[in-house]
């Protein structure tokens, strides 16, 4: 009977961690990399608050461009600071997958829904996909 009460405990031990280790997976600081010209952009940290994912612009890496307000953005973020702008709100996790929430592209100020997964292959990786219906476009952004 002890043995059988092990095993369960054992494996919903390993179920718990398996689920700690994909949420901290998405958390932390990730490099983005504009489109483009290939060239990285800025670093985004993603991090939880209560039961959701958010993602903020931490630091934008092109000297020239560190001041730079968000004057395409509406609402709360009209005119403010690109640097420091939370722009990934709301996340859930779906499996393997967080989505349910929102991204802002600071550019045009234009707000999509989101979902963001670590590629399987490379866990240093992480897939941003900001979408309205079935058009979508996804970054791939680098683990600091």
């Amino acid at each position: 009977m002890a043995m059988i009460f092990f095993r369960i405990l054992f494996i919903t031990l390993l179920i718990i961690s398996g689920s700690v280790n994909a949420q901290q997976e998405i958390l932390g600081k990730w490099k983005t990399v504009d489109d483009n010209t290939g060239e990285p952009r800025s670093i985004v940290e993603i991090y939880k608050k209560g039961e959701k994912v958010y993602g903020k612009i931490e630091r934008i890496l092109k000297e020239s461009e560190r001041g730079k307000r968000c004057i395409e953005c509406e609402g709360d973020n009209y005119n403010e600071p690109i640097e420091g702008m939370v722009i990934i709100k709301e996340l859930e996790k779906d499996g393997e997958e967080y989505e349910d929430g929102t991204i802002l592209d600071p550019e045009n100020g234009k707000v999509y829904r989101c979902k963001i997964w670590v590629d399987k292959e490379n866990p240093r990786i992480l897939n941003v996909r900001g979408y309205i219906a079935f058009l979508y476009r996804t970054q791939k952004w680098i683990r600091i």
